[in-house]
């Protein structure tokens, strides 16, 4: 708040301050300097609302700035120097009203040397203004130039804030920005700045586990932060550990360190790798190592081509970057050397230096390439090509081609057995499941004699030598009397369900005649079905493993399921016909054995298919089963099925 009429100057003038541009002084308080010409300067507040006028003196020129103020080992503290440039008209130095009471010898000294102020006030934002109010005698006499004096207020400290603007206010209009805490911790004596107390960061070298280790100077509760950079203006990523691979180090490295539970975020900046002799000539290597080039070919508007080229290094460099021709060695072509300049280096996400340019005119049928020479080292780096991309794509597809190949081959030499089977059985009637094994359930005749017996023993034992998972009624007779032999015949087909397989049942003259019988039965309990007669006595399907499996295949019959569950075979060597079977039979798949064993296996293996019911293979099985060993056939001959708990099986009703 200032009043009209004051001769308070109000400056305006945005001011700055740089780094290099503090300087440092020895106040340690408020004090005031005057030019020759001004005696007895005296420096006090003043209350804004009651600043009085002065005539006497005008405000030519204000300079205000900022200095570092420290005394012997004081600490240090921001003070505001303002520079002053008066005018002082002597006319008005004496009114009449001020020497009224005064002898003649008290107004002749006044006179010559009156007693004049300036008043100076300035604020931030927010806050109310302080004005400094300097008074001083005039010797107009001993002035250096006429009427003109200078004089400089030192205030100590400044009382702003960091990086603040301040505000002189009166006739012009000028402001001046406080320098911001980063500058004044720049200074060499940021030590003895109370808000510039910033950790001390130091770097150890360890070769033998080829990493640099950051140490701190003083211990504290809180563990400082640090942020790495690669060059002073880079951006600086914050570290979460405190080692670094000596490969990623190099001369323009720098770190900064600080305290987060700090109000004022106060950072320490330091670069220990520059300049670190021959020693750790590593670190520079490791820039040199680091740097890439890449090529791109282009057009302009008239057609006229174009090479773009980009550098990018960890660092900034010096040197060198021309084109050149690719044939035996890269020879230059003359007038188009760029200088890589300072000015013109920008940081990329990776937090690479890099630099761009471009060649003009320059002719693609030449295969042009950059050649790169940086300041520092001895051999020249390149050359550096630009890639034919469409050659790239073309050699990307036969490389593809040939993966395929290579992966079509090695697949097929893993599954060669598979292959194998798949191809067998699309000869002999259908596909193979793959990685499957049937279960195949082997019934034998209710007339087994010791030739019938055998002939089922080797059966089942060439089953499981095919891979079959057989069960035989013969080498289950403990589950059978345990569940009863429809149960157990059920639990076979539930096998045969979910597995995949057939229940294959023997035939001999006996079992047909016990099916015919057992067919006759059936069509005479039809026939006299609702009669107040008694129903005629059939066999039990719970008497014997034979007459479940009639009694079974009547049932999926009707289903239409029995030649997806049950086949027939026979020892005879005189051929059935299907005409021949009892009618219950009829429909089902017959093989005669040994003349029909491939073809049984195949259907086996590949389910009905329809045309491998007629296929004859004769096969040495009765040979070969005759030259196996008693041993190996005893062996064979016991439970192969899976081990049930068969409690859990329901009976089945009779189905007639």
């Amino acid at each position: 708040m200032f009043l009209p009429g004051w001769s308070i100057w109000c400056v305006l003038l945005t001011l700055c301050v740089s780094a290099c541009a503090l300087e440092i002084s020895g106040y340690d308080s408020d004090e005031v300097i005057c030019s020759q010409g001004l005696s007895d300067c005296t420096m006090m507040d003043e209350m804004p609302l009651t600043v009085a006028h002065d005539d006497a003196v005008d405000v030519k020129n204000l300079t205000p700035h900022f200095k570092l103020c420290c005394k012997d080992r004081a600490p240090c503290t921001l003070c505001l120097v303002i520079d002053t440039e008066i005018i002082i008209h002597p006319d008005k130095t004496v009114e009449d009203e001020d020497h009224s009471g005064l002898d003649e010898e008290d107004y002749s000294e006044e006179t010559r040397n009156p007693k004049v102020s300036v008043t100076v006030c300035y604020n931030t934002a927010s806050t109310m203004p302080t004005c400094k109010k300097v008074e001083f005698t005039v010797n107009h006499t001993a002035l250096t130039q006429q009427n003109h004096a200078k004089l400089s207020m030192v205030i100590n400290p400044a009382r702003v804030f960091y990086s603040s603007r301040v505000l002189f206010s009166s006739r012009l209009h000028r402001e001046v920005v406080s320098p911001s805490l980063d500058e004044v911790c720049k200074q060499e004596l940021w030590e003895h700045v109370a808000d510039c107390e910033v950790p001390g960061l130091r770097s150890v070298i360890n070769h033998e586990m080829n990493r640099v280790e950051l140490q701190f100077a003083d211990s504290n509760e809180s563990l400082p932060s640090v942020c790495a950079q690669y060059e002073e203006n880079g951006r600086c990523r914050r570290l979460n550990r405190m080692t670094i691979p000596l490969y990623s180090v190099t001369p323009c490295m720098c770190f900064q360190a600080w305290f987060d539970d700090d109000q004022i975020s106060t950072r320490s900046p330091s670069c220990p790798f520059v300049n670190t002799g021959d020693k750790t000539d590593f670190i520079q290597r490791n820039v040199w190592q680091n740097v890439s080039v890449s090529v791109v070919q282009g057009h302009v508007n008239n057609n006229s081509s174009m090479l773009w080229w980009n550098l990018s290094a960890p660092c900034r460099l010096q040197g060198e970057v021309w084109p050149c021709h690719k044939d035996i060695s890269c020879r230059e072509m003359k007038g188009f050397r760029l200088q890589l300049a300072n000015d013109r280096w920008s940081q990329n996400s990776k937090d690479q230096w890099e630099q761009r340019g471009v060649f003009e005119d320059i002719n693609p049928q030449l295969s042009p390439c950059v050649m790169v020479k940086i300041k520092g080292m001895v051999h020249e780096l390149g050359p550096f090509c630009f890639n034919n991309t469409d050659r790239c794509r073309w050699s990307l597809l036969i490389v593809g081609v040939l993966l395929l190949v290579c992966l079509t081959v090695l697949i097929f030499c893993l599954l060669r057995d598979f292959v194998k089977k798949w191809v067998w059985s699309w000869h002999h009637g259908g596909f193979v499941e793959i990685g499957g094994k049937p279960h195949v359930v082997l019934l034998s005749p209710p007339d087994v004699d010791t030739g019938v017996s055998e002939s089922v023993c080797r059966l089942g034992s060439l089953l499981c030598n095919q891979g079959f998972s057989v069960s035989v009624d013969q080498w289950s007779r403990k589950e059978q009397c345990t569940l009863g032999p429809l149960p157990w015949l059920h639990s076979q087909l539930l096998e045969v369900n979910s597995q995949g397989g057939r229940v294959v049942l023997v035939l001999t003259r006996k079992a047909l005649e016990r099916a015919e019988e057992w067919t006759h039965q059936q069509k005479k309990v039809i026939s006299i079905k609702g009669e107040d007669k008694g129903l005629p006595q059939i066999g039990s399907p719970y008497s014997d493993v034979f007459m479940a499996s009639l009694c079974l295949i009547q049932a999926n019959k009707q289903l239409g399921r029995a030649g997806e569950r049950f086949l027939l075979v026979t020892f005879d060597s005189h051929p059935h016909s299907d005409r021949s079977l009892p009618e219950l039979l009829q429909g089902l798949l017959l093989f005669q054995l040994p003349s029909q064993t491939q073809p049984l296996l195949t259907e086996l293996t590949v389910g009905r298919t329809g045309r491998g019911s007629n296929r004859r293979t004769w096969t040495r099985w009765r040979a070969k089963a005759k030259e196996e060993p008693d041993q190996q056939k005893t062996s064979c001959c016991k439970y192969v099925g899976a081990e049930k708990n068969f409690e859990t099986v329901k009976p089945l009703r009779h189905p007639c």
